[in-house]
């Protein structure tokens, strides 16, 4: 590796340390220092943020374009060095970040063509009726305008993806407004590697750099902050849902509230229809076993919840994937913290009442190896930790007697990401029972698949009813994403001379 970390923020086009520091803690490799963040580098991004503003939402479309472009090209430069240091800070396998480099500066570019194609601006006409009788109407004009500053969060499991050039940023840039961006401390030299990457598109496309920060993590007062500052108009999270639900309360309570786009955490549940079942219990079982454990299980959309009809297919089932899981071998968690919570889930989930265990495995502090478990309904139904996302390699099989019991527990679910219909075509009529139950549930709906696996495109929705989001309504993934920091504005016969550019152009 030939990046070496300075540790420093990026605030508005500088490079600043600050006194206090913390230390990286990779899973091979050489540790480094960073500066921890402060309340007063929040004030001075922000207000970097905002004065950039007004340049930068007015600008066109095909210059944002090109930034963004600029990005994903600066990013695929240090692509070695980006892959070094995030392996070695995450544990991450090289493949797998390489993937994901794809992944950022692919929705990079997407964005990139989207808004110069315009139609996410939803422009709207009413001509003038003078004559209008009882009384005339006005020419009217209607599009979306970015609503200002947007802090971002960094995810601890997507340290490019869903962190520093990530989705939300895309998403927020493409619409024309600053973001000021909160680093993970779990992955910070991958995080100021990237910085760097946006910094020289920025100075390449001659942009106000204050569209642009970086503060590196280290305490929480420095979120706190970020969330409450007057001048930040939404934020993007993706991570804990305590976390999450912590900041989504100080938004609320702000004099100003604002809009909390915050994706927490969803166990992403399988229902396995008693023909599939029959026809295919082991390949289900061996393709369940692969995606629960991709990337040690720390996946948002892991699927950590089987349902099926108790009987000979369901044992034929829970064999299958017990094999399956017990030929995974240990794998590096992303932090500490994360190992030992995972540790923490998996213990509750074995002194739940009448919980079978069919793999139990412990590992080094760092690591995770996979845990199955299975249950009754009655018991799914009666304790609601069975139902809680245990983030990491952990797979619960819930019994159910018969296709009434496995309606209920559909619709005893909380809000999801996704959920998964393992069907074949003589199980059409259950799953046209269970579709408009799952509709109210999850974001996204598949059918015989698995859901480790979000493509970015203009039909993608990643969100879901709460606690999966904050935000029922809205995506972080996909074109769609970009509308959480748009907002309509109606023009009533404004002269065209100083109507937005995007309205005639």
């Amino acid at each position: 590796m030939t990046f070496t970390p300075h540790g420093n923020h990026l605030i508005g086009g500088a490079w600043i340390s600050s006194h206090d520091q913390f230390q990286s803690a990779p899973t091979h490799g050489e540790a480094h220092r960073f500066s921890v963040g402060t309340v007063d580098l929040v004030d001075q991004a922000v207000d970097l943020a905002e004065a950039a503003f007004g340049t930068f939402s007015s600008s066109s479309r095909q210059s944002r374009a090109d930034l963004l472009i600029a990005i994903a090209e600066e990013i695929d430069l240090r692509g070695d060095d980006i892959t070094a240091i995030g392996s070695a800070e995450t544990g991450l396998p090289e493949a797998r970040l390489q993937g994901e480099r794809g992944r950022t500066t692919g929705q990079l570019r997407l964005f990139a063509q989207h808004i110069v194609d315009g139609d996410y601006l939803d422009r709207r006409h009413d001509e003038a009726l003078p004559d209008r009788q009882p009384i005339p109407r006005p020419e009217l004009y209607m599009l979306q305008r970015p609503i200002g500053p947007v802090a971002v969060f960094g995810a601890s499991n997507f340290p490019l993806a869903f962190s520093v050039s990530g989705g939300d940023t895309a998403a927020a840039l493409a619409a024309g407004c600053p973001v000021v961006v909160k680093g993970h401390s779990a992955h910070p030299g991958t995080s100021e590697i990237v910085a760097e990457a946006i910094h020289a598109a920025i100075n390449r496309c001659d942009v106000d750099p204050g569209i642009f920060s970086l503060i590196q993590g280290g305490r929480r007062d420095v979120g706190t902050a970020l969330v409450q500052h007057p001048l930040i108009k939404a934020v993007g999270f993706t991570g804990s849902l305590a976390g999450g639900r912590a900041l989504f309360d100080l938004c609320a309570a702000r004099p100003e509230p604002i809009p909390f786009f915050g994706e927490l955490g969803s166990v992403n549940p399988m229902f396995l229809l008693p023909n599939a079942l029959a026809e295919r219990a082991s390949d289900i079982a061996k393709g369940w076993a692969a995606s629960l454990t991709m990337g040690a299980g720390q996946f948002c959309t892991n699927p950590g919840l089987a349902i099926v009809v108790a009987g000979t297919d369901a044992d034929a089932f829970c064999d299958a994937a017990t094999q399956a899981l017990r030929e995974v071998g240990p794998q590096a968690m992303l932090t500490d913290g994360i190992a030992s919570a995972y540790r923490g889930g998996a213990q509750a989930v074995a002194n739940a009442k009448n919980v079978d265990e069919l793999v139990r495995t412990e590992a080094d502090p760092r690591y995770a190896s996979p845990n199955l478990f299975s249950t009754t309904a009655k018991e799914f139904l009666a304790n609601d930790v069975l139902g809680e996302e245990v983030f990491g390699p952990l797979g619960l099989v819930v019994h159910v007697s018969g296709i009434a019991e496995m309606l209920t527990c559909a619709r005893h679910l909380q809000g999801q990401l996704t959920c998964t219909l393992h069907m074949s075509k003589a199980d059409s009529s259950i799953a046209s029972d269970l579709m408009p139950i799952l509709e109210r549930k999850a974001g996204r709906i598949l059918a015989n698949g698995f859901p480790t696996g979000v493509e970015v495109s203009d039909t993608m929705v990643h969100g879901g009813p709460y606690p999966a989001s904050t935000n029922f309504g809205a995506t972080s993934v996909g074109t769609l994403s970009i509308r959480r920091f748009l907002r309509p504005v109606c023009y009533q016969n404004i002269p065209s001379d100083i109507l937005p550019e995007d309205l005639t152009a």
